[in-house]
């Protein structure tokens, strides 16, 4: 469950480092085209999402969303709950909302091809369409959207923008303890010998600031990919998730795994993880 009351709507607390900032508002702002955040449950990408929203929340522009449910309210948005009792489906929805003239629509995830297919066609009559994707990484996102069956040269016109992220835990740095990592550990963080010798590893020993967890406070990580010219051509040529991958990480887009550490969640974050952690503990007593 969600506390609307702590949660602050900013994009500059999502915890994007500034030089992707920059880029994601920039696509943001654009007048039309399809923005995805990717990545598991739980990973933030609806608090990503609408800090953009309430970023471009002003009286000129009209914001409709559609969303399974509606987690945050935000004064000025027209939003609208899916409800499948009634057959109230993200796809119905969508077409209902372009009725109604907006400028920008959220749909909270893309299920289906005619979500997809909806939505691709709202971006190509002059809407800005935000949604959201469950996949591992940027590049996979256009694969599974093709897996979908949404053409190539559909995407290739209207994909603006992909932003993957992940909420990692920080170690604990009241207890944590530096260590020599085995050859069994680097082999499963993919990196050799070579590559770990001048790197610093810490594990959380636990105490009492971090009830004994060795983790307090999380992180974001994030993977921004924008779309070009090749990247554009290799869509249209229905190039593999790898090549996609290496063409991204060439032209200098880090990864997840290399993404520089994004700001660390607020005090009042903290706060409302150690009381969903202890009333998670009261529970499993129970």
């Amino acid at each position: 469950m969600l506390d609307r009351t702590v949660v602050s709507l900013d994009l500059n607390k999502v915890g994007i480092e500034p030089e992707m900032l920059a880029q994601f508002r920039k696509l943001i702002h654009k007048p039309n085209g399809i923005i995805l955040v990717t990545g598991p449950t739980g990973a933030g990408k609806t608090t990503t999402l609408y800090s953009a929203l309430n970023e471009l929340n002003t009286i000129n522009d009209k914001i409709i969303t559609t969303e399974d449910p509606v987690e945050y309210e935000i004064e000025g948005i027209v939003q609208c709950p899916i409800n499948h009792e009634i057959d109230l489906t993200f796809a119905l929805a969508l077409r209902a909302i372009l009725r109604q003239d907006p400028d920008i629509i959220l749909v909270g995830e893309i299920r289906d091809l005619e979500t997809a297919q909806i939505a691709v066609q709202a971006s190509l009559t002059g809407h800005m369409v935000f949604s959201t994707l469950h996949t591992n990484d940027a590049p996979s996102t256009i694969t599974r959207l093709r897996d979908m069956g949404v053409e190539p040269f559909l995407l290739t016109a209207t994909l603006e923008g992909i932003l993957a992220q992940r909420l990692v835990r920080k170690i604990c740095a009241n207890c944590r303890e530096e260590f020599t990592p085995s050859a069994e550990m680097l082999m499963e963080l993919n990196m050799k010998p070579q590559e770990a010798k001048g790197k610093k590893f810490y594990y959380g020993a636990g105490c009492e600031r971090c009830n004994n967890l060795g983790f307090r406070g999380r992180s974001g990580i994030f993977e921004l990919i924008t779309m070009d010219d090749e990247l554009r051509d290799l869509i249209s040529s229905g190039a593999s998730t790898d090549a996609l991958r290496n063409h991204v990480r060439a032209r200098g887009t880090p990864g997840l795994r290399e993404a520089p550490e994004g700001a660390p969640l607020r005090r009042d974050d903290h706060r409302r993880n150690r009381a969903r952690d202890s009333a998670r503990r009261r529970i499993l007593r129970s």
